[in-house]
């Protein structure tokens, strides 16, 4: 069930206490996708876990803007900072709670968020408030293609998703702006704190070699992980 599109009583009947909540960003992935990959692949990988899980589950409306701070030099990325993210979504995860939905699998789609989402599902959790999770798709699937950012694996995914966001007439603009890395280290540090510092076009690694195919399976594989997770933490005892 997905919240925003049933009524208050159809949450107040739902027989289940296990809720999703996709979050993600609106940053730039490059000339050629859509500053909202985050937040739609997180959506994408929810809805589609959601219908995979034998019992019912409530699907939250997403949280769209995350910790993105360092992509500020590219137009329409928007953020906010790390206390008013885990503020906001710690509200978000109280507020479930309050309507019944107190065990909740927090699907990101955005890197920036991780360490944060940790933070806030813990405090949460430990204070009694209800019992969350964070899931990031990306670190449980496997492909032969690299990450990156804007690269072939999240291409593939929109190409999967919403294939007419994706201009892929763009690739070469993208491919030669491609940075290489998250950053430039040196004995094991960062130098660099934005995105604009190693990559000119937004994007990390050439879009080229991104598949519709490559794209179904990632968004199967993470779905599948992600109901793993459903069925655990639905049986948790608390």
């Amino acid at each position: 069930m997905h919240l925003a599109a049933n009524s208050w009583t159809d949450a107040r009947d739902a027989d289940t206490d296990l809720a999703i909540l996709p979050v993600g960003s609106t940053e730039q992935h490059g000339p050629h996708a859509p500053l909202g990959v985050d937040f739609m692949t997180a959506e994408a990988i929810a809805a589609q876990a959601a219908q995979s899980y034998d019992d019912e589950v409530v699907v939250a409306p997403s949280v769209p803007v995350g910790i993105a701070e360092e992509h500020r030099a590219f137009d329409g990325t928007l953020w906010v900072t790390e206390d008013s993210f885990r503020d906001y979504v710690g509200d978000v995860l109280r507020s479930l709670a309050h309507s019944g939905f107190d065990r909740v699998v927090v699907v990101n789609g955005h890197g920036g968020n991780t360490d944060a989402l940790a933070e806030i599902c813990m405090r949460v959790s430990r204070d009694g408030d209800c019992y969350a999770v964070p899931f990031t798709w990306f670190d449980v699937v496997d492909s032969e293609l690299p990450l990156g950012h804007g690269g072939p694996v999240e291409t593939s995914v929109m190409l999967a998703i919403a294939p007419q966001l994706i201009q892929q007439d763009r690739y070469p603009e993208a491919a030669e702006g491609a940075g290489d890395s998250f950053g430039e280290f040196v004995a094991g540090a960062n130098l660099a704190y934005d995105f604009d510092e190693f990559s000119g076009s937004g994007n990390l690694q050439d879009p080229t070699p991104a598949s519709v195919s490559e794209g179904e399976r990632l968004l199967e594989a993470a779905a599948e992980s992600c109901v793993e997770l459903l069925e655990a933490v639905a049986e948790r005892e608390r």
